[in-house]
């Protein structure tokens, strides 16, 4: 049923004479994987993906603007075993919802509606509302402040998570935005007004520096009879390096938050020889109970991490990035490289590869880590259900990007 509404939408505004100025975009992936399996994952796996994102405007007149995008894949190997898994247990990831799919003769293959909004224009407010992207904060990696959308550097591919809700936007003046927002609660299921979501938010922009402060409340559910809090602040400059900083602080009166409640990210990045090597770090604090942390939107477990990247642009068609993601709590340690390189305008070939890292893996002693080959059982989210222990002692991709 999915897929009919999908395509009626599509329908609508490509044969409504009202939305003659209509324009469509997109990508289209072509992606080939390689895996070398850990714990009870095969010792060697491949997985084949095709997938599109497809994304249409279409102005009425010069008040409205309607905003929309879908995706579509199709997946054999690794990627659809992981899509089928994700479907039968876990239906609120990032990237393609899986709970829609259907199997053909050697595929499988989903949908999924990803955005779906319109924006009323006024001459310094304006209004959007629907199936939409509201983004908070400077940080590059972690994302503390985004809080609706989150980040992890594990996945940089995801496409960042949308939320039914709308935003009234409010700018006195060139260099100041006033955002009025509210949301739908995660459980798209509620029907007592638990959950929901209200807040505000204020940027201000200088010539070489900008500033957010956020605050929102989450109303009374289940385990937060009081409501949730959430008070961020972030912040970027750019003088001799550029600088970023990004917390927020999330109160729930009933689990008695204290630090815990903190993430916060810190980082900084600086170019060489002309801007062709660019430099950059970041910090993450991740408080038990914040916006980044495990069963609380985020991803991650332990307290303490940092990213490194080292970028180096070979040519006007090619560049490489080396990076180190580090988890110090418990000693793990994931290197990521990446190389892009622009066949012609619109087309990128790039090959990617990734080697989780832990204590056990070199002396077998039962020290996982949470970047480790085969994460401990707490972090592994389908192990209840499956009964496996899987990993990855190393995987790459290739993939052609066709841009459209």
């Amino acid at each position: 049923m999915k897929q009919k509404y999908i395509f009626l939408i599509l329908a609508y505004f490509l044969l409504n004479p009202l939305y003659a100025q209509i324009t469509v975009s997109g990508i289209l992936d072509s992606t080939v994987s390689m895996s070398a399996g850990a714990g009870d994952a095969p010792e060697f796996s491949i997985g084949l993906e095709e997938y599109a994102n497809i994304r249409f405007q279409s102005k009425i007149r010069d008040k409205a603007v309607v905003y929309g995008a879908v995706n579509m894949l199709a997946a054999v190997g690794d990627y659809a075993a992981n899509v089928a898994l994700l479907a039968k247990y876990d239906s609120s990831s990032s990237g393609i919802n899986p709970t829609a799919y259907v199997t053909g003769e050697n595929y499988i293959a989903g949908f999924e509606l990803e955005r779906l909004y319109f924006r009323l224009n006024g001459e310094t407010v304006s209004f959007d509302g629907g199936l939409m992207r509201l983004p908070f904060g400077y940080g590059q990696v972690w994302g503390s402040s985004d809080f609706l959308n989150p980040k992890n550097p594990l996945k940089p591919d995801a496409r960042p998570r949308a939320i039914l809700g709308t935003g009234l936007f409010w700018y006195p003046n060139d260099s100041l935005k006033l955002l009025a927002f509210g949301a739908a609660p995660r459980d798209p299921f509620l029907q007592d007004g638990k959950g929901w979501l209200l807040g505000l938010s204020v940027d201000q922009h200088w010539d070489k520096a900008s500033i957010q402060a956020l605050y929102s409340y989450e109303t009374p559910k289940e385990l937060s009879e009081n409501g949730v809090h959430r008070g961020g602040f972030s912040a970027k400059f750019d003088f001799f390096a550029g600088f970023a900083l990004d917390m927020l602080y999330t109160y729930n009166h009933e689990a008695k938050t204290e630090i815990d409640g903190f993430s916060l990210s810190a980082g900084a990045d600086y170019s060489f020889f002309d801007g062709n090597l660019i430099v950059m770090a970041e910090y993450l604090y991740n408080g038990k109970t914040s916006s980044t942390a495990l069963n609380y939107g985020g991803s991650f477990s332990n307290n303490h991490y940092l990213y490194t990247s080292f970028t180096w642009r070979i040519n006007d068609f090619a560049n490489i990035t080396a990076a180190l993601i580090s988890g110090f709590d418990d000693i793990s340690f994931t290197p990521l490289i990446n190389f892009n390189y622009e066949l012609f305008q619109g087309a990128t070939l790039s090959f990617s590869a990734q080697v989780p890292m832990d204590r056990d893996l070199f002396n077998n002693d039962g020290n996982r880590g949470e970047f480790g080959p085969v994460p401990p059982d707490n972090l592994q989210p389908f192990l209840n259900f499956t009964g496996e222990r899987t990993g990855r002692y190393f995987n790459c991709t290739a993939r052609l990007r066709l841009r459209f």
